[in-house]
């Protein structure tokens, strides 16, 4: 069985607020650590029938980029889902939903 490790490494402040957000992976070509500004894990617990999440982001990540992270976050948990459960009427729901997240948040998403 192949095994890959994913290892996350966030720097705290003094008061406990991520400064950097690091990332490596032993299935990645690339063997440096890789920078992130924000993050959102999430973990089903199947015993608890739950989900657990892990949602940071580094105190000098812009309002702006958090905008479009959301907004890329929402659009790529519909392709997930859609692969997932094949519920292709729902995720056009969703698609809508991100369009018009995107038009209130002022995203532009052409281009």
């Amino acid at each position: 069985m192949k095994k890959a490790e994913i290892k996350i490494t966030v720097e705290l402040d003094e008061k406990n607020v991520p400064e950097n957000i690091l990332w490596e992976s032993t299935d990645s070509e690339n063997k440096d650590q890789m920078v992130a500004k924000s993050m959102m894990l999430a973990l089903w617990d199947h015993n608890y029938k739950n989900s657990m999440r892990i949602d940071l982001w580094t105190k000098d990540m812009p309002v702006d980029e958090m905008k479009r992270f959301f907004y890329e976050t929402l659009q790529t948990m519909g392709d997930s889902f859609l692969r997932a459960t094949g519920e292709k009427n729902i995720v056009e729901d969703l698609r809508d939903y991100c369009a018009h997240f995107a038009d209130k948040m002022g995203i532009n998403t052409k281009g």
